[in-house]
């Protein structure tokens, strides 16, 4: 799938490259038909490619920013799942040590009189 992403952006690229020959070429006004039939817009080639490498631009984002998404959410969840765990991990570890405290605390105590 990254791939097909990765060559619709190339095929945009040079789309949009191959726009900017035809605007350094000609200087004319282009007529772009309006939809359903309602006339047409004319435009200088400079802003027609301008308009149509930003709708480009517009689509390859759209393109990438779904897997973008999915990716953040992921880590999201991960993060969310790993600090479940750990809480789970703290409080297991805390009911273990405090049933082995009395065992600690009834060590016996060093002499006063000794020296280690």
């Amino acid at each position: 799938m990254r791939l097909i992403s990765f060559v619709q952006v190339l095929l945009l690229l040079a789309i949009a490259a191959y726009l900017v020959l035809v605007t350094l070429e000609n200087t004319a006004l282009v007529r772009l038909p309006l939809p359903l039939g309602r006339g047409e817009l004319s435009l200088s080639v400079g802003v027609t490619v301008t308009v149509f490498t930003l709708i480009g631009a517009a689509y390859a984002a759209l393109l990438l920013l779904p897997p973008v998404w999915r990716e953040r959410r992921r880590r999201r969840q991960e993060r969310r799942e790993r600090r479940a765990v750990e809480e789970r991990l703290t409080a297991t570890l805390q009911a273990r040590l405090g049933a082995l405290a009395p065992v600690v605390s009834g060590l016996p105590e060093p002499a006063e009189g000794r020296s280690a």
